[in-house]
């Protein structure tokens, strides 16, 4: 109560001062400022990044919500790399049952590596997906939270989102790269010019059956023709046509001496993809020298027009087989 004097001394008594009551939008703000320093305090570190998980109650504006702990948490941890998510855990209201993920980050990079792994992470389950500022997005995310692996899952995406980048420069320990993984190929094989492959085909004595597979892709074949008499097998199902252990293998591919030519346009690929059948047990399998390219140029048969495709019900991908 507060009190005054008039001109006459008299005591004039005022209204009482009632405190003002706090509004939603003042709980919210105090709410969003609490999780926005819980993140500053509690972190783990990876690499030299903190990152953090949060979770809250479902509430009516999440979007906003949310927003407004990313902006906080930004402001908490403006001087350190970072990347910290909050999390929605219901109860949902509707018969959707959407929750939200924030992230909020200290760059575009931890900000985009964690969107391609959150959509990966939470498949057929992402709703929703709302950028931000390139450095914090919200994604609606269904049943979030009702399953327990929907937190260790954020958990997964910081840590792996806020990594270092690996230098280009320094390969990983018993890696190779792709020249010496051709030239340790080349060196298992006694590869063939067009010419020796061309007679080596023809040679009517050899009791071993020798075969030519082309391995090129559709487009290139109808671009440039194919060798008639070649067995035609795009190199994503190679293995499975030759492998006499499979049951997609086919019917010529009953022994492990067959005589195996593989030929692809230039004859890079078709290195590595003869040495992959010789680790099947194909010991004989070989490639031609330049490719079909070198086939071409040293005048030996093709046949322009394309092939007849013919496929199989076990696997979708579609061979050719002229003999």
């Amino acid at each position: 109560m507060s009190s005054s004097y008039s001109s006459l001394g008299e005591i004039l008594v005022g209204p009482a001062n009632t405190p003002q009551r706090p509004t939603l939008a003042d709980i919210r703000a105090i709410v969003a400022d609490e999780i926005a320093v819980r993140a500053r305090l509690r972190f783990e570190i990876v690499d030299d990044a903190r990152i953090s998980v949060s979770l809250t109650s479902s509430k009516s504006d999440d979007v906003d919500f949310l927003t407004k702990i990313g902006e906080n948490i930004q402001l908490n941890l403006a001087v350190h790399n970072h990347i910290c998510a909050v999390a929605t855990t219901g109860p949902y209201r509707g018969a959707d049952a959407i929750g939200h993920l924030l992230i909020s980050a200290s760059s575009m990079d931890f900000s985009s590596r964690a969107s391609i792994l959150a959509r990966a992470k939470f498949m057929n389950r992402v709703a929703s997906f709302k950028d931000i500022d390139g450095t914090m997005w919200i994604a609606g995310i269904r049943d979030l939270g009702m399953f327990t692996y929907d937190t260790p899952a954020i958990w997964d995406i910081l840590r792996k989102s806020a990594r270092n980048p690996i230098d280009p420069l320094h390969s990983p320990p018993g890696s190779q790269g792709i020249e010496e993984r051709l030239s340790n190929a080349r060196a298992k094989l006694q590869r063939l010019t067009p010419q020796n492959a061309y007679e080596e085909l023809r040679i009517l004595e050899d009791h071993v059956p020798t075969i030519l597979v082309d391995i090129r892709p559709a487009a290139q074949r109808e671009a440039e023709g194919f060798i008639e008499g070649s067995i035609i097998v795009e190199r994503n199902v190679l293995e499975w046509r030759f492998d006499p252990r499979s049951e997609y293998r086919l019917p010529i591919v009953d022994r492990y001496d067959l005589r195996t030519i593989i030929m692809c346009h230039e004859g890079y690929t078709s290195s590595l993809a003869a040495v992959s059948l010789q680790e099947l047990g194909l010991l004989n399998a070989t490639d031609i020298i330049g490719g079909f390219r070198a086939w071409k140029e040293a005048g030996l048969p093709l046949t322009i027009p394309e092939p007849v495709f013919t496929s199989r019900d076990d696997i979708s991908e579609s061979i050719v087989i002229q003999i």
